[in-house]
């Protein structure tokens, strides 16, 4: 199974019938069915540790507010995945990861899954984001994943490569992107294509850019995920491209 970093902008794409959802659901259509989907979404941190969602029946989870109601009743019953939890948590030898029995699908999971596989019937389960660890830590945390495709198990990342929710236009989702965000998201996008993950892991190196990119670091984390459980010189599929409200790249790719 691939790798797969998906950006997944504003809650209601869940309910919308748009470009990028479009996307999403082709992209259901092409991909091989996986025995489950690892979720490693920017909306589950967890200080000083790592956990793996062995629930068997997670909830949607509406982490979210000032929302329309038809957002808040949206459901994605898909099963949980209880044995690859367990061996996802076997299978890092450079962490502890713990396993967490109540954890449910938050919307970094199921507003894409919604649309890439709309029947809810395929297996999920998440890894949280160790809130503390270094981005050197996640990437090497994330290599120890790349054994579990093999196993038929998608990995993947849910976040997004810009995001700056202090400078959203909230009037105008097609607002022009500030130069500094076009300049991150190419920056990611060369980057990706030339395989310098290294480059992507020490993204701090570009100073003010970066810190506008991200003034936190839990939407980009999950794309270190992506990369780290990728091969060397994997093929890249561009998924989908785009800015929204200026300050939100919905740049999303496959390797593998």
């Amino acid at each position: 199974m691939p790798s797969i970093f998906i950006g997944h902008g504003s809650p209601m794409n869940a309910l919308a019938d748009n470009t990028f959802t479009l996307h999403l659901a082709e992209l259901g259509r092409k991909l091989q069915r996986p025995k489950a989907v690892l979720v490693v979404s920017a909306h589950w941190l967890t200080p000083g540790r790592t956990l793996v969602s062995v629930n068997p029946k997670p909830e949607t989870i509406h982490d979210f507010g000032g929302f329309p109601q038809e957002l808040f009743d949206v459901q994605y019953p898909a099963p949980g995945a209880p044995d690859a939890a367990h061996r996802t948590a076997a299978a890092v030898k450079s962490f502890a990861v713990h396993e967490d029995h109540e954890m449910g699908l938050d919307h970094g999971a199921w507003s894409i899954l919604k649309h890439i596989y709309p029947q809810a019937d395929v297996p999920v389960f998440q890894l949280s984001l160790n809130w503390g660890a270094s981005t050197e830590e996640h990437f090497k945390l994330a290599q120890d994943l790349r054994a579990l495709r093999n196993e038929g198990i998608l990995i993947l990342g849910s976040g997004n490569v810009v995001h700056n929710l202090g400078r959203l236009n909230w009037t105008d989702p097609a607002a022009p992107a500030y130069d500094w965000a076009l300049e991150f998201d190419r920056f990611v996008q060369e980057k990706v294509t030339k395989g310098d993950h290294q480059a992507l892991v020490h993204y701090e190196t570009l100073g003010a850019t970066a810190r506008l990119a991200h003034p936190t670091n839990d939407h980009y984390l999950p794309l270190l995920y992506t990369l780290g459980a990728s091969a060397s010189g994997e093929p890249l599929t561009e998924l989908y491209s785009g800015m929204e409200m200026g300050s939100i790249s919905m740049r999303s790719f496959q390797l593998g």
